[in-house]
């Protein structure tokens, strides 16, 4: 299962570039993937049967089961399982997803620019379904389940050029994240309840929780309503026609065979242990014949084909969760195979209409007509299916739905005959709709002329002529798929009366009312316009629709006016709110919690004499920093204060914390400067004398709390602290002598990853606000006359003509390889008052010996002070001194690659160094070491990969920085006019 997981992400990362090298063709390798799993699961299917089998005469159950431990301290395990259940989702997870990616080869154009990203996110969404379905952990599933929430939002959104497609797809991430949220709470509860997040242990001992009711209620219904979001039941059923915009591939995978069979599998898996709770059977049978009958009425109204099946998805989903959710050993094999013949049905009609689309240009059916002469193979392809879909003898969906109602005639009292008379008006409204879309695809329409199709080749039909084969297959010859799903259906009750899948089980009741279906079905297709004139009489008392959209338009209406009372755009405002709130909540907690405060004798004002100076100095610098009335000087007392910390951790013994706290105070203090010279040089006027005590006393408070806060925690200390054993675990397991290095890449890998990809986000958020419309990766260094260009260009707005010209020449010369020395030239671009040979000299000295030094901290931060994040910053350091040399001409002669590309480059590292142990048996961010022989015996630890990680991704943001602040804003400086620099200038002071 790993393997077939893996398989899957790897092909998605390789998409985009197969797609760049073959075009469109690149579909047909990505189907392989899928393809070899589903030829794997195959081979699987006897040794799970064979267990299945076993556990049904009394012995263990041992499906195939891989993965292990994942996250101890809280009970997540990373383990895959494989049963009956999840093998009948495989089934179509992975064979109808061969066949959706091999048929689109030929939807798609070579020459479209998204379907490199289209491919990379289908194929994982394939990946994520796959993951779901075999997960034996509820925080595993709920990972992959929202996985498979924003892969669906990206491919339904894959037409970004079009509002109503963004909007959609925007809809659809709500509604489906909202339902996933509340899941979320409820398997957290059931697991806590349970002691366990092991989906077999818990429903093992799912009796017993039943009858504990209360939480344990509470928790499934949260559940269900994340499969009731993402199986698009009422009330929220209104996002999946809206999904229509996505691209036909992505309807006919995710909204017939695949995400929306979620909500369905979640049902189905937990049924067989909490099918007897109280809110069980209530909620899914309510809100699942309520959507069959909603779904189907509302298929009958419309006249987009792809919007019939759409409805028509809809109204199967409810009819999959109420029958897989009666509890039943006959409704769980009925359900399994209703969910399989749904699958081959719903995702060749799909293909279908993505056909016709492609080769009429329309899905109106008031404009299509007479297909049927023309396409005869497709025709009866999607008669079949239709037929299927309609449950009319011989395919494989009459044998589902004879089962189905077999099922609930079967069931207590009342019930039977509810659940029966819901089944059977929602299979008349089915076949009418089915019917409907054959007529309005391929009919010969009275006064309407024949449709102009384009030639239909037999590779875009393959896939749905093989999925409508299927369907006629196991309509005679049910029998292997009956084979499949039998083992899960005897896990529930009534085992014992177990029927099986067959096309004829003689004359009976369920035979009869089929009968009826078709006939009552059949009349309401032939009335189909008074069927629309009533409809268009009867508005809808309640449309789920309209109410999502005054819920978003009151929620906006609130965000506008909460944003407008707390959102004055006046940074101390926003500053003396978090400071406040910082200095009430926790004095708050301290004073009810009755937390005892340290005595006098506790407190160390100082461990030396020096530790004292430089606290007063400290001191001295944010008074400076007040008193100031300019805000260069400003910002340097404000350094002050930081590079004071850094000599206390010097004098306390901790060389990397120090080294790390100068280098980072080095870079703020050089992103202050930058963005400075946009802002008055000048600090604004006092502000009024109370503003002024308000502030004093804020800050003061602030600081005094903060101080109390730490020597009250310090002081309530009971528990032995955890780093004493951080000396111990570093050598012993990290394997280095540098206890900081280690924590961060090794013992708290997971938190310094949360880091890095905060620092990657806010590099974002920084560029964005600069760029707009890009990060400026586009400024990239192109060629020698490009710079010339540039360097050119600034020069003609502040120095004589002929500068310009000797600028042009210089760069010429160097392109042609004219022998003279080509580094640093970029600095006899600069205007003169703007050079300094001071730092040209100092950086020709410095810059090589900083980006070694900080290869060198790199690598040996293991065991000496330095590290990734040091290294990262050091390298940062020596491109600042390049920029300042030279201005962004040398900046962009200096770098090959953008800092989103060193941003996104790190991250992945650092992800792919985590997941790499899994491979090998171990935990995700687990260490190794690799012992070698080089003048000597040396070590090389694992986590260095990590560390180089780290290492790019500080260097993208200090990149980011100075390719936002400072090139970007010197490239708006040079392209104003003189006028308007002049008036900068006056007022910067």
């Amino acid at each position: 299962m790993l393997m077939v997981l893996t398989g899957l992400f790897v092909m998605a990362l390789l998409a985009p570039l197969l797609v760049r090298w073959f075009g469109r063709s690149a579909f047909y390798l990505l189907a392989l993937a899928p393809a070899a799993g589903f030829v794997w699961l195959l081979f699987q299917l006897p040794a799970v049967l064979a267990a299945e089998q076993t556990a049904g005469l009394g012995q263990p159950n041992a499906p195939p089961q891989e993965g292990g431990s994942w996250i101890p301290s809280l009970g997540v395990e990373l383990v895959f399982r494989l049963d009956a259940l999840s093998a009948a989702l495989c089934l179509l997870i992975l064979g109808v997803g061969a066949l959706v990616l091999a048929y689109c080869a030929r939807y798609f154009k070579s020459e479209d620019a998204s379907i490199g990203p289209f491919a990379a996110q289908l194929t994982a969404f394939a990946g994520a379904m796959f993951g779901l379905v075999t997960s034996d952990d509820l925080i595993v599933l709920f990972v992959f389940w929202e996985l498979t929430t924003i892969l669906s939002y990206l491919l339904i959104g894959y037409s970004r050029s079009r509002m109503f497609a963004r909007r959609s797809a925007l809809q659809a991430l709500l509604v489906t994240t909202a339902g996933g949220l509340a899941m979320l709470v409820g398997l957290v509860a059931l697991g806590v309840t349970a002691g366990t997040y092991s989906l077999t242990a818990i429903l093992a001992m799912a009796p017993e929780l039943v009858a504990q009711g209360g939480a344990v209620n509470a928790a499934i219904v949260l559940i269900l309503i994340g499969a009731v979001s993402k199986s698009a039941l009422v009330p929220l059923h209104f996002w999946l026609p809206g999904a229509m915009a996505a691209p036909t591939p992505v309807s006919a995978y995710l909204h017939a065979a695949a995400m929306v069979k979620a909500g369905v599998y979640l049902v189905a898996r937990l049924a067989p242990g909490f099918a007897e709770a109280e809110v069980w059977r209530f909620t899914v049978i309510t809100l699942g014949l309520l959507t069959l009958v909603v779904g189907g009425w509302r298929a009958l109204r419309q006249s987009d084909i792809k919007l019939i099946l759409a409805y028509g998805t809809v109204s199967q989903l409810g009819l999959l969760v109420t029958v897989v959710g009666l509890g039943t050993a006959n409704a769980a094999l009925a359900g399994l195979a209703l969910m399989l013949s749904h699958g081959f049905f719903k995702s060749a009609l799909f293909l279908i209409v993505g056909i016709i689309d492609h080769g009429t240009g329309t899905r109106d059916l008031n404009k299509l007509s007479g297909l049927w002469r023309r396409h005869k193979v497709l025709f009866a392809a999607a008669l079949i299916s239709a037929a299927s879909m309609a449950g009319i003898p011989p395919v494989f969906g009459f044998v589902a739905k004879e089962a189905v109602l077999a099922s609930t005639l079967e069931l207590p009292g009342a019930l039977a005959g509810w659940v029966t008379a819901g089944v059977v008006v929602g299979s008349i409204l089915t076949f009418a709709y089915a019917a409907r879309f054959v007529w309005g695809a391929f009919a010969t329409k009275p006064g309407v002329a024949p449709t102009a199709s384009a030639p239909l080749g037999w590779e875009f039909a393959a896939a749905p002529v093989l999925l409508s084969a299927l369907t006629v297959v196991f309509g005679p010859f049910p029998g292997p798929l009956d084979a499949v799903i039998t083992p899960y259906a005897k896990t529930l009750p009534g085992a014992d009366h177990l029927e099986y899948l067959a096309l004829w089980h003689g004359f009976n009741l369920p035979l009869a009312l089929t009968g009826v279906t078709i006939a009552v079905g059949l009349l309401l297709f032939l009335g189909r316009e008074r069927v629309s004139a009533a409809q268009d009489k009867l508005f809808p008392v309640f449309d789920a629709e309209r109410g999502y959209r005054h819920t978003m338009a009151g929620i906006d209406w609130l965000a506008v006016r909460l944003t407008g009372l707390i959102q004055r755009g006046q940074l101390s405002y926003y500053l003396m709110v978090i400071l406040i709130t910082a200095l009430t909540v926790p004095t708050i907690a301290a004073v009810v919690m009755s937390t005892p405060w340290p005595t006098w004798e506790q407190i160390v004002w100082a461990d030396s004499p020096v530790q004292a100076i430089i606290g007063v100095a400290m001191i001295v610098g944010a008074i400076g920093a007040l008193r100031a009335g300019r805000r260069f000087q400003a910002i340097l007392m404000v350094s002050i204060t930081g590079y004071g910390m850094a000599a206390i951790f010097a004098l306390q013994g901790a060389p990397d914390l120090a080294l790390t706290q100068v280098l980072v105070e080095t870079i703020v203090l050089v992103a202050f400067v930058l963005a400075l010279r946009v802002l008055p040089s000048s600090l604004p006027s006092s502000t009024g004398r109370k503003r002024r005590l308000v502030r004093a006393i804020v800050a003061i408070g602030f600081g005094v709390a903060m101080a109390a806060i730490a020597a009250i925690s310090m002081s309530s200390r009971t528990a032995e602290p955890v780093s004493l054993n951080f000396p111990q675990l570093a050598y012993e397991g990290g394997h280095g002598k540098n206890i900081v290095n280690v924590t961060l890449v090794d013992i708290r890998a997971w938190d310094t990853f949360g880091e890095i990809t905060v620092l990657a986000a806010a590099a974002t958020g920084v560029a964005s606000l600069i760029f707009v419309v890009g990060r400026g990766d586009r400024l990239r260094r192109t060629t020698r006359d490009s710079s010339a260009q540039i360097a050119a260009g600034s020069l003609d707005r502040g120095v004589a003509g002929g500068a310009s010209q000797r600028v042009a020449k210089v760069f010429t010369e160097v392109a042609k390889g004219a022998p003279q020395n080509n580094w640093l030239v970029a600095g006899r671009t600069l205007a003169p008052e703007r050079r300094s040979i001071i730092i040209e000299v100092v950086t020709r000295l410095l810059f090589h010996t900083f980006v070694l030094l900080s290869i060198y901290l790199l690598l040996a931060g293991h065991n000496t002070p330095g590290g990734g994040f040091a290294g990262g910053l050091l390298a940062g350091m020596a491109l600042t001194l390049r920029y300042l040399a030279g201005g962004r001409v040398e900046l962009f002669e200096s770098i090959r690659l953008g800092p989103g590309t060193l941003l996104g480059s790190g991250l992945a590292i650092a992800a792919l160094s985590g997941l790499a142990p899994l491979f090998f048996g171990g935990q995700v961010f687990q260490t190794a070491v690799v012992e070698f022989w080089f003048l000597g015996w040396h070590k090389f630890v694992t986590s260095t990969i990590f560390d180089i990680g780290v290492y790019l991704v500080v260097v993208g943001l200090v990149l980011d920085v100075l390719t936002s602040l400072g090139a970007e804003l010197d490239r708006r400086w040079d392209a104003a006019p003189r006028a308007v620099r002049e008036l900068n200038k006056e007022a910067m002071g």
